[in-house]
């Protein structure tokens, strides 16, 4: 059993096929050998960390452990210096006598279980963990320590150092430490974007959370022009200019993934408010479409409509509704070695592996109809667009679609139907639209209820109202956040998707065609089986995935 290869073990397992062996062989000889056989397995998505590390360590007979379910012992964790921890990939999490329990990914390298009783003096337990377990378990367990000592140190420095323009000052390992604890504290906690917002006498540093603003810190005003201007300086913006809105971007290793991070700024009345957003880069997996939380009967709909050879289909939604990522998911679906697929996009958010990108930049003339001119001469199959921000864009677009394209692209509206009458309204003809549009998919994101503390309850007859169950006077069990350390407090675990998509069939076209309102399109498409988002999310609570506060939050005002 100890013999067998890995990859003969998992196809023996029925956790991937021969087929999928054999493409993780070939991508492995591709890379010359660089790569480990299991870091491609699970790059590629034939199996996730989880089933990897569990079989892994089935095979090896060691013990697999879950870091986020298990209490890491504090004195453990100190045995070993965090220089070690991050150049091993280990975390220690008990400690027994002269016994230390160690946590890794790789449990039969005996050169690092032998360095770490080096150091230690004690003997060297290992238990199996997924990598980015123990990543994120060095940066909570080892950088939180560090916070406080950090913005102490930084006051201090302030303190001795008058000059605001200081470069030692500027580039001093206390105000680069904190830029760095700063966005590595907000990585580990999920956050989306973080908001560093100058008031007259503290400057407040928030992230956004599932989509709502949490506070991270507060710090002395006396730090914040010091720190402004670390970020404005790794972010290539001009320090010397303060009058002005800017935008920048740099990269940080966090937890050994590399982060994109765009920063922007904005001058306010007691200094300049920086908005940094962390974007996933290439080291994070392609979502597939399975899974974007779509229903069962909408990932059908989905399905059918991305097969069109050509034709518009639209992702529709507010800022932050998750419309990149089901684009990307469809795109990597349609990403076939015999198609050429190009993308327009303002930034480009994520490199993905052989599809052409295309960087809009307003400055150099390069903008998305131009672009979008050009990428026509280029021979496409399939044309991804960031977003119809324009009348030039949609009618370039629309007649893409017309000549053979298969074209998709992103529109900022609150639901599907009204995205129809929105693009006549930019100038397209309607019997354009008509003839082009294959469908619409509108979506939002949910908040999910916390498993370990959500509280039950019974709805009330306005809650089914809102619901729309057909019995409006028979309470159901539904739940309610409460918060637990968990979930930080907050009630929520992660977000989940609702979408409303509608299929442009015969029926809907002719509506579209001849001018049809908004209320026309969704009636046809309502009997046509389309379920609205309120349906979606009313599902949601009466699983008990969401609560009643979030389907208010998010479709009352649709």
């Amino acid at each position: 059993m100890r013999n067998i290869r890995i990859g003969d073990y998992l196809v023996e397992q029925k956790l991937i096929t021969h087929d999928q062996l054999d493409e993780v062989l070939r991508k492995q000889k591709e890379s010359g050998n660089n790569k480990r056989f299991g870091e491609l397995v699970v790059e590629l998505g034939f199996i996730s960390e989880v089933s990897l590390s569990k079989a892994l360590a089935a095979k090896l007979r060691v013990p697999y452990v879950d870091l986020g379910n298990v209490d890491i012992d504090d004195e453990a964790v100190r045995k070993i210096p965090e220089s070690l921890a991050r150049k091993y990939t280990v975390i220690a999490i008990n400690v027994q006598g002269r016994r230390l329990t160690v946590a890794t990914d790789d449990p039969i390298n005996f050169n690092i279980l032998e360095d770490i009783k080096m150091q230690t003096g004690m003997d060297t337990i290992p238990v199996l963990a997924t990598k980015s377990a123990i990543n994120k378990a060095i940066g909570n367990l080892y950088s939180m320590e560090n916070v406080d000592s950090v913005l102490e140190s930084v006051t201090r420095f302030q303190d001795d150092e008058q000059d605001d323009d200081s470069k030692d000052r500027i580039e001093s390992a206390p105000i680069v430490k904190l830029a760095t604890t700063i966005v590595e504290n907000s990585y580990r906690a999920d956050a989306t974007d973080i908001h560093i917002e100058p008031f007259k006498t503290y400057t407040r540093i928030r992230i956004r959370v599932n989509g709502d603003l949490v506070e991270l810190m507060n710090v002395s005003n006396v730090v914040h022009n010091a720190l402004v201007t670390r970020l404005k300086l790794i972010s290539g913006m001009n320090i010397a200019e303060k009058r002005v809105p800017q935008d920048g971007r740099f990269t940080q290793v966090v937890d050994g993934t590399t982060l994109d991070v765009r920063v922007s700024s904005l001058p306010m009345v007691h200094g300049e408010k920086i908005v940094i957003r962390i974007l996933s880069t290439g080291n994070i997996a392609l979502r597939k479409i399975t899974d974007l939380g779509m229903s069962d009967y909408n990932y059908q709909l989905f399905e059918s409509m991305i097969k069109c050879p050509h034709g518009v289909i639209l992702v529709t939604g507010p800022t932050g509704s998750g419309k990149t990522t089901t684009l990307y998911a469809a795109l990597g679906e349609l990403a076939k070695p015999n198609v050429n697929v190009i993308t327009v996009e303002d930034p480009v958010e994520k490199a993905i592996d052989g599809i052409n990108q295309v960087q809009v930049n307003a400055k150099t003339g390069m903008t998305f109809a131009a672009a979008l001119r050009s990428i026509l001469r280029q021979d496409p199959d399939i044309v991804m667009i960031g977003e119809m921000r324009d009348s030039e864009t949609a009618d370039i677009g629309i007649r893409a679609a017309i000549t053979g394209h298969l074209v998709l692209s992103t529109l900022h509206t609150n639901d599907a139907a009204s995205t129809i009458v929105r693009l006549i309204d930019m100038g397209v003809a309607s019997y354009m639209v008509a003839t082009s549009l294959i469908g619409v998919i509108a979506q939002r994101l949910v908040k999910v209820l916390c498993p370990k503390c959500k509280v039950q309850r019974f709805s009330d007859e306005d809650e089914n109202k809102l619901m729309k169950l057909e019995d409006v006077y028979t309470p159901i069990p539904v739940y309610d956040a409460q918060g637990c350390p968990e979930c930080n407090n907050t009630g929520y675990r992660g977000r989940t998707a609702i979408h409303e998509i509608i299929h442009c069939t015969a029926g809907i076209s002719t509506i579209i065609a001849r001018n049809g309102s908004k209320e026309e399109i969704e009636e046809k498409a309502k009997e046509n089986g389309t379920k609205l988002l309120r349906d979606n999310v009313s599902e949601l609570v009466q699983r008990g995935v969401t609560s009643m506060a979030e389907l208010v939050h998010v479709t009352y005002a649709v």
